[in-house]
């Protein structure tokens, strides 16, 4: 059987007609497309605004710049993700810490946050901005973290990178009930994908405005913004020190295509997912444990086998031609973050499950046969 990558893109004719549109069209950037694809994935999840950026990296900095993250200021976030959700706060110059996950749902644990925040305002260093991570696809308890929100006046940043499609309490992730922003991702190997980009949520009209600004430039041609008279139709004025993250014409359409097919991709992901259930449950791995207010998106299936056999099951599975992979390396692990003082045994749950985390494929076009192989192939090096 040919390799099986983890994930991959799902791309139709009618995505690849939908760039090529653009492209014959007169605007490849800053035209209509990308308002188009914001309103359109702003009214599937239930929210007032959405802002397009280039990633789902810029789209965390943007986060922090608008809700006033910087020099003195904190994060907290999982250390069960990629480093894009710690890195966004020193972007900023702001510090950094991590909240250890449940062992089960394999996201930030709630009762540990509710610790960190009670020995925090004992020492004066609570945070201004938490992070929570719905990793792989399953949303995190977000009613609990918004009471703590608002008992201890931190803002609330989902980055729900891995989680377009899912929900929680029966509303789609992205209507930032409990929260200020939510953050989505569009990569190759997400539930959408616009090549690369991703997308800002939120239903503040005020963080809004100063997200679009920050993401091109800090520069406004609106008149009510202006600090000064216009000079005539050319004239502009920089009000930020913002970047240049836009999102392209040809990225927002094939994104805008791609969500026509959302509930497509999400009914057979969640199928996948409870086929492999199946097919797993006499082998000794360990699964995701999904809450019963969330649905996941089953953006990744991830596993765990014993941590004495970790390396030789991948290694076994990459020669068979599988294309697992591991999610994540602990970010308080990596260097970087080891030179801010962190270190291992800081946060034992997100440690003990990185030494136990195999990803096994899981993306639409994976076929029956392709999964079949996959568990028997894990089947063989497990002995079973």
């Amino acid at each position: 059987m040919s390799y099986i990558p983890y994930g991959r893109q799902d791309i139709d004719d009618v995505d690849v007609q939908s760039v090529v549109d653009v492209l014959r069209s007169d605007w490849l950037t800053q035209g209509p497309a990308v308002p188009r694809f914001e309103q359109a994935l702003a009214d599937r999840c239930g929210a007032r605004h959405g802002v397009a950026v280039c990633n789902a990296t810029a789209a965390l900095h943007l986060a922090c710049r608008a809700l006033s993250l910087g020099p003195g200021g904190r994060l907290w976030t999982s250390p069960n993700t990629f480093v894009a959700s710690a890195n966004c706060a020193r972007y900023c110059g702001a510090d950094v810490d991590f909240v250890d996950i449940d062992p089960r749902t394999l996201n930030m644990s709630v009762d540990a946050l509710t610790e960190k925040l009670a020995r925090a305002e004992v020492e004066g260093k609570l945070p201004d901005i938490v992070v929570p991570v719905h990793f792989a696809g399953l949303p995190c308890k977000m009613d609990r973290i918004a009471e703590l929100a608002e008992r201890y006046g931190f803002a609330v940043v989902e980055d729900a990178s891995h989680a377009v499609g899912a929900s929680y309490q029966m509303v789609p992730t992205g209507a930032c009930r409990y929260s200020d922003i939510t953050v989505f991702s569009f990569h190759p190997v997400k539930i959408l994908t616009t090549g690369e980009g991703g997308m800002l949520l939120t239903n503040r009209d005020d963080l809004a405005e100063q997200l679009r600004l920050l993401r091109s430039h800090g520069i406004t041609r609106q008149p009510e913004q202006m600090m000064g008279a216009s000079h005539g139709d050319w004239y502009y004025e920089q009000l930020d020190l913002g970047y240049n993250f836009r999102m392209t014409d040809m990225q927002a359409a094939l994104g805008y295509s791609q969500l026509q097919r959302l509930d497509d991709f999400l009914a057979r992901r969640c199928w996948l997912a409870a086929r492999y259930g199946e097919l797993l449950a006499q082998l000794p791995v360990g699964t995701q444990v999904q809450h019963s207010d969330a649905q996941s998106a089953w953006h990744l299936f991830p596993v765990r086998v014993a941590a004495s056999s970790r390396r030789a099951v991948f290694d076994h599975m990459r020669r068979e031609g599988i294309g697992v992979n591991v999610h994540y390396i602990p970010v308080h692990l990596q260097p970087y973050y080891r030179e801010l003082g962190f270190g291992p045994g800081d946060f034992p749950e997100a440690e003990r499950y990185y030494a136990e985390a195999i990803s096994l494929p899981l993306f639409p076009s994976f076929t029956k046969d392709q999964q079949v192989w996959v568990v028997g192939a894990l089947r063989r090096i497990l002995g079973q």
